[in-house]
């Protein structure tokens, strides 16, 4: 049985010596990062790539010391334990496993290292391994070696020795990047069906948006060592922070254009296209998701047609702007428009309604979220 365990990071910073000789200052890769993960909970620690997310993951771990700061697992301060001694099951993006090994010997070796009042008789180890293996579906492989595996085999044989020690914790590090497309979604939800059924607390790091939405209860949004924005992934879709956040966020990825507030209405490209109340007039970004615009002939915003592209579920219009800060503007439209997309030739003027809660603006210099209406 799993322990459940809720994780705090308190005040985390973790400094680096720079390489650079003509900087002799430090890099700093984790900037005083504050955190509570709750109990049995899957977070997915989520940015670019030097954001600082695998820094945070091996600071967790007992891989890294922190510079500053406190590692709490439940009651217990494990800022100065060594790996061994946390509790934790650590899953590798090159899944780290031993080719001269069975996949049976893969899993038990963490078991056969136990010492003192955890060891175990070979039965129960025996047990555990089977068991481990049951839950991530490999137990008809355990005879196998990790080169007579495909890469979705591998990862799994890391999980499930990841697992077999009953961890307080579970870590996977970019889990998936060596997986193909299809695997890396099939592989993503077997994560996520784990994860439930054990109840153990864990933190996944991804580059990859759509992979933290899609499985995280939580995602943490990182930007050069700094959280932008922690929350739930739809909120933090709806709802971004600051300009960062709402670029990193979305497929296809926000528009964004030079807007100005005037009068306590948004023009861009000299048009009005949206009543905002009292804001003081000011230069700013204004961010307009794909699904954010609503066809109409009488629509305040216009743009100069490219093309149509019929997706099936969607209808995605392309179309340029002179305001626009993306080389085109892209607008996803439901079918249930049905839109007559021989009538729209490239060159031709559209005509859009912007709706409203899917049009964010953001401070010129500060690139911070100017709330408008009812948040």
């Amino acid at each position: 049985m799993v322990v459940i365990m809720e994780v705090v990071l308190q005040h985390l910073t973790k400094s680096f010596p720079s390489r650079d000789r003509k900087d002799h200052g430090d890099v700093i890769a984790v900037n005083d990062f504050n955190l509570t993960i709750p109990d049995g909970k899957l977070i997915g620690l989520l940015g670019p790539s030097g954001c600082g997310k695998s820094t945070t993951l091996n600071l967790i771990s007992g891989l890294l010391k922190p510079t500053s700061g406190r590692i709490l697992f439940g009651e217990d301060d494990v800022t100065n334990l060594p790996p061994e001694n946390r509790g934790i099951g650590l899953v590798f993006q090159n899944y780290a496993l031993y080719p001269h090994l069975t996949v049976k010997q893969n899993i038990l070796f963490p078991l056969e290292n136990l010492k003192g009042k955890d060891k175990l008789t070979k039965s129960q180890m025996l047990d555990k391994a089977v068991l481990s293996a049951k839950l991530v579906q490999i137990e008809e492989l355990m005879e196998r070696r990790p080169r007579e595996l495909s890469g979705g085999q591998q990862q799994r044989v890391a999980i499930a020795r990841a697992l077999v020690k009953t961890p307080r914790v579970l870590l996977l590090d970019e889990p998936l990047s060596n997986l193909d497309a299809r695997l890396r979604l099939q592989t993503r939800e077997e994560i996520r069906r784990i994860q439930r059924e054990t109840g153990v607390t864990t933190v996944f790091v991804t580059h990859d948006q759509e992979e933290a939405m899609s499985i995280s209860d939580l995602i943490v949004v990182m930007k050069e060592g700094v959280v932008q924005q922690i929350g739930k992934p739809q909120e933090v879709y709806d709802s971004p922070a600051n300009l960062f956040v709402a670029k990193f966020l979305g497929t296809p990825p926000i528009n964004l254009f030079e807007g100005q507030v005037k009068g306590g209405r948004l023009l861009i490209g000299g048009e009005a296209v949206l009543d905002l109340g009292k804001i003081p007039d000011q230069k700013v970004y204004a961010g307009v998701r794909p699904e954010g615009f609503a066809l109409h002939e009488e629509g305040g915003f216009s743009c100069t047609l490219d093309r149509v592209e019929v997706m099936g579920r969607d209808i995605s219009v392309v179309s340029a702007n002179q305001a626009s800060l993306n080389p085109l503007v892209r607008a996803i439209i439901g079918t249930e428009n049905k839109i007559d997309t021989g009538r729209y030739r490239e060159g031709s003027r559209v005509r859009f309604h912007l709706i409203p809660h899917k049009v964010y603006l953001f401070n010129w210099e500060t690139e911070e979220r100017i709330y408008f209406g009812e948040r």
